[in-house]
């Protein structure tokens, strides 16, 4: 592993990703780091591909974009709106790393699929997990199974996420019938954002909602709501988040592998981030400074990292 290294600068914001697929690159404005090493070599460039609805994903890129700059790489962001798309560009090589993959079990299908394309750099957080969720107010839901025979209440409706998701695909194909729901209620898929307005105003009027939720998230924080009991297991277990890299990314960008395989988070580290990244510097498209503040209140986080 590296070796724990101190350096000074700050860091670029992210540079336009130049990707020729179905999502928009993001663009920033920054100072700094100008993805040279400290002798002024340049390492190459790095395509980050991320759905930024999805943060875990949003908040372990601008990790990765501050911390691979430090190195001496370029590092760019291609924002996407479909898994499918992100799994398939990382295959393509059209995206080098995704930095939040739930790979062993939510993801299992995209790595059925495209797996023998794709390089494992190792998992950073190992307590991931997919739940169905209601306000806190109802006091008389608090399993799956209790959902049985009350679809009249929530219109028939469980409020989901993207179609692409993993997360949908276990709700639908697995928790649903597991539970005998899937004759009574529907799963409504848009984006995350519509769920989480959605869930919003249901709240804001203590109305009845039920929704797909995962954890890490910061909207289990944000929302009074509380995961229903999943006796059968129907959301499946625990998983851990992965950093996936096109096939040949640690030959090509040894030195960002050998950085990214030290990376490991336990809840207070992840949430932090988390927290900081969406929730104190919302609505801001560069997100550098969060990382900086993060970096100083979390200077020993994980055995690579690297610090002003």
């Amino acid at each position: 592993m590296m070796k724990k290294r101190k350096l000074t600068g700050l860091v670029a914001a992210g540079l336009a990703g130049g990707l020729m697929l179905a999502g928009c690159a993001s663009d920033g404005e920054g100072s700094g780091n100008d993805g040279a090493s400290g002798d002024g070599e340049d390492l190459g460039t790095i395509t980050l591909g991320f759905l930024p609805s999805w943060t875990d994903g949003l908040s372990t890129a601008w990790l990765l974009k501050d911390q691979l700059e430090r190195i001496g790489y370029t590092v760019e962001f291609e924002e996407l709106t479909e898994a499918a798309i992100l799994y398939t560009g990382l295959a393509n090589g059209d995206v080098d790393i995704y930095p939040s993959a739930w790979s062993e079990l939510t993801h299992r299908d995209y790595m059925q699929e495209y797996g023998d394309q794709l390089e494992d750099l190792g998992a950073y957080y190992d307590n991931a997990k997919l739940t169905i969720a209601v306000p806190e107010y109802m006091d008389d839901i608090n399993s799956i199974e209790d959902l049985k025979g009350n679809a009249d209440r929530f219109d028939g409706e469980i409020m989901g996420i993207e179609p692409s998701a993993g997360l949908t695909n276990q709700t639908e194909t697995v928790m649903m019938p597991e539970y005998g729901l899937d004759g009574e209620y529907e799963l409504v898929t848009s984006s995350t954002a519509t769920m989480l307005a959605s869930l919003d105003d249901a709240i804001e009027n203590e109305e009845d909602i039920v929704v797909t939720l995962w954890r890490p998230f910061w909207a289990n924080n944000a929302f009074p709501v509380k995961d229903l009991e999943d006796p059968k297991g129907g959301m499946g277990e625990s998983e851990a988040l992965h950093f996936l890299a096109t096939a040949g990314f640690s030959d090509e960008f040894p030195e960002a592998a050998e950085y990214i395989e030290g990376i490991q988070l336990d809840d207070a580290q992840y949430g932090s981030l988390e927290d900081i990244v969406v929730n104190e510097f919302e609505g801001e498209s560069d997100k550098s400074e969060a990382i900086t503040q993060w970096l100083e209140a979390n200077p020993d986080a994980y055995e690579t990292i690297i610090t002003e």
